[in-house]
């Protein structure tokens, strides 16, 4: 009898095993593929089954989360919304994630291994944290002057602080609700339905998804390629530019929209924007130069992270004679984001640095621990020092003297450069004006701020859009909400 019982238990044993086998296999080999099935609800039922982390702005969180009861218990919600939604994106239990919301999820739904003290601890007793929080580089006065003069306009602002590369401000109008895609009820799917059929495309984000030709803004790349490489020697020396000026290889001839441009001084066609000037300038730098510098400042990167997506900014390295000439006057098929421009703007301002911009400061637990910080770092040399500060001069002067005198602060000195850029059919669609800045508050060693702004729909007559009167009073707005924020924290 107790062989039988010995056989037994041993083919118990055999099961047993098997069983543990089989399990440890199910659980840890293939939970995956059960978990990622289509059919299977718990991991959206435990995705939702608790608050979501926030985004905070100024110390104060602009996001939230509300029970609702249901099956997926929790969904998101925004404090000014269409305010923060370049930043945010939106978190839908329909639609997914998009720009904060998404690169961050994993911290935001609690699921990131660096929110737990103990490793694998999470695997183990399949438990997940408390969604962590994310702050970020917003400046949230210059968010909100941006957003409030953009108002009933289409365009974008994007704002830096020079020697870090935090992003103080990132706006994009018209703008939506992203707490219109929360939760799953019907009226999510009837709000997708008319964001993305809405013909002024609130979903867009102008700041760092849409390119622009950034016309005579462009205009500062060319200097620093042209006073780097030698072709200029002398800001104030007359140049052999004649008005009009023929492209070279073609008949077409280059006109300016202000007198004094023939054989005008650098100085005087950066501060008055001559096209002729510039275009030759162009042409005589060379294609590898103009390109080279381009890429120094930013142009033709297909990798920068803010940290989502920024499409790329070009500058085309296939271009003949005249071609050339007219894309270093930022037209025919040179585009730029405005976060590129402000890059621009902001390494002029820091000495011919180029800082990585990048939007999240630190992630923290919910109790406030920190997770995670980031540094500071630099890109490229877009330029010499002794180039960004003859930069910074002409720049000045268009402020104190030419076409962007609107920007003008007092207490502060203010660096500018205005373009007007033409666009469609033989371009015959209204003109984006542009401007982009920086600023230096008078008891300061550095700039606090690079801004730049494009308006595609500018006011008035077709004739009467320009930089200076369109796109340069937002850029002072910002500007001005910067230097006060800063100097109400005392820094």
């Amino acid at each position: 009898m107790s062989r039988y019982i010995r056989r037994a238990a041993a083919l118990c044993a055999v099961l047993l095993i098997a069983l543990l086998v089989n399990a440890t296999r199910v659980q840890i080999f293939e939970s995956s593929r059960y978990d990622d099935n289509p059919g299977n609800r718990r991991q959206m039922i435990a995705r939702y089954a608790q608050a979501r982390g926030d985004i905070v702005v100024d110390d104060r969180p602009v996001t939230g989360s509300r029970d609702t009861g249901g099956l997926f218990r929790y969904e998101r919600t925004y404090r000014d919304g269409p305010l923060y939604a370049p930043v945010t994106g939106f978190a839908s239990q329909v639609y997914g994630t998009t720009l904060l919301e998404d690169t961050q999820d994993a911290l935001l739904a609690g699921t990131d291994p660096l929110l737990t003290p103990v490793p694998l601890w999470n695997d183990v007793v399949r438990s997940r944290n408390p969604g962590g929080n994310v702050v970020t580089t917003l400046n949230g006065a210059a968010q909100r002057a941006a957003y409030q003069r953009l108002a009933g306009r289409t365009g974008a602002v994007a704002a830096i602080e020079p020697s870090t590369g935090r992003i103080l401000a990132l706006v994009s109008a018209p703008s939506y609700d992203p707490g219109q895609l929360s939760g799953a009820r019907e009226s999510v799917t009837g709000a997708w339905e008319r964001l993305n059929g809405d013909t002024a495309r609130p979903m867009l984000n102008r700041a760092i998804r849409q390119t622009y030709p950034p016309g005579s803004t462009f205009k500062v790349v060319t200097a620093a390629a042209a006073l780097d490489a030698g072709a200029v020697l002398d800001l104030d020396a007359p140049t052999t530019s004649p008005d009009p000026y023929r492209l070279p290889g073609s008949s077409t001839r280059l006109t300016n929209e202000v007198e004094g441009c023939a054989n005008a001084s650098v100085r005087y066609a950066f501060e008055w924007s001559c096209n002729t000037v510039f275009a030759k300038l162009g042409a005589e730098v060379g294609l590898k130069t103009m390109a080279d510098t381009a890429a120094r400042f930013g142009f033709n990167d297909r990798k920068l992270r803010i940290p989502f997506a920024v499409a790329p900014s070009t500058f085309d390295r296939k271009l003949d004679k005249s071609q050339l000439a007219l894309s270093s006057i930022g037209q025919f098929d040179t585009r730029a984001t405005p976060l590129q421009m402000a890059m621009i703007a902001a390494a002029v301002a820091d000495g011919g640095s180029v800082k990585a911009p990048y939007l999240v400061e630190r992630t923290t637990t919910r109790d406030g621990e920190t997770v995670s910080t980031t540094a500071p770092r630099e890109l490229h040399r877009a330029m010499s020092a002794a180039t960004a500060e003859q930069l910074r001069e002409m720049m000045r002067d268009v402020v104190e003297e030419g076409t962007g005198k609107n920007a003008v602060i007092p207490g502060a000195t203010v660096g500018g450069k205005t373009g007007t850029a033409q666009h469609g059919v033989a371009n015959t669609g209204r003109p984006y004006a542009w401007f982009i800045s920086w600023a230096q508050p008078d008891d300061a060693l550095e700039p606090a701020v690079a801004v730049a702004v494009v308006v595609e729909n500018a006011a008035g007559r077709r004739t009467e859009i320009s930089g200076g009167g369109d796109a340069a009073p937002i850029a002072k707005a910002v500007m001005e909400a910067v230097l006060k924020s800063r100097h109400h924290k005392g820094g």
